[in-house]
């Protein structure tokens, strides 16, 4: 038999950046256990629509864990209290009944409140435009043994591209920071001779951009680390550390 609770929710509600947000609280009865947090929300919006009123805005698309866009802070967590896992493929399971669960945007002044429980992330985008990236030409696909790389690297720099963007990171910071973030794209590319070419420009452009948008400085708390839903290492923040050192050095 499916097992259903009954929860309450305190919903942040903000018209936009520049408004006055406050929590709002609703009740929803007889949610299954089975159903995802997203669904549940689409259950509440069913509700709100239903009594004339407004429907809370959040974000999603893939509802897979694979684009980071459900960017929701659940009871003091980035993507709730589960581990290893986006907002999406969080479930009812585990709350209980009962429970009071509070819903909150990512706080962050490099990522401004849209509305309700969306924020503009574009700040990663910007970050990404100043030199995550490799311009050099390196033709069609080539033979998978004609550029040797060592496993090591290989798997490093996979775990490294695993970052989905979701900025949990930033959000779990007490400083808002996003190393995590930077450190993983940068690092990607630095662990693979096609990113050696743009390696110090990318270092020192990253980092200024980071900067220039308003996120705050890495006071090594690990909180990022610990919160990331892809399990990105914070030994990439060494890296990046490395790899701005050594342009600085050459400059």
């Amino acid at each position: 038999m499916e097992k259903t609770i009954n929860i309450t929710l305190k919903v942040w509600r903000q018209k936009d950046a520049r408004s006055k947000g406050a929590f709002e609280t609703y009740s929803l009865k007889d949610i299954s256990t089975e159903s995802s947090f997203l669904e549940m929300l689409d259950i509440l919006n069913e509700q709100l629509i239903n009594e004339g009123k407004e429907p809370v805005v959040f974000d999603h698309d893939c509802r897979e864990g694979i684009c980071g866009m459900c960017s929701l802070y659940i009871n003091g967590h980035p993507h709730g209290p589960d581990e290893d896992v986006t907002t999406c493929q969080l479930h009812m399971r585990k709350f209980k009944d009962g429970e009071t669960i509070t819903i909150e945007p990512w706080r962050s002044t490099a990522f401004p409140v849209i509305r309700d429980l969306i924020v503009d992330r574009t700040a990663f985008d910007k970050i990404m435009q100043a030199g995550g990236f490799v311009s050099v030409n390196t033709g069609g696909v080539p033979d998978a043994n004609s550029i040797p790389i060592s496993k090591v690297d290989a798997d490093e720099a996979m775990d490294s591209a695993s970052c989905i963007g979701c900025g949990a990171c930033v959000a779990a910071c007490k400083n808002a920071s996003a190393m995590l973030f930077v450190s993983a794209k940068v690092s990607q590319l630095a662990l693979l001779p096609q990113g050696k070419v743009e390696a110090a420009r990318r270092a020192k452009a990253m980092v200024a951009k980071m900067d220039e948008l308003g996120f705050g400085n890495c006071t090594n708390t690990a909180a990022c680390e610990a919160e990331c839903p892809k399990n990105v290492s914070i030994s990439n923040i060494a890296r990046l550390n490395r790899e701005f050192l050594k342009a600085k050095l050459k400059d």
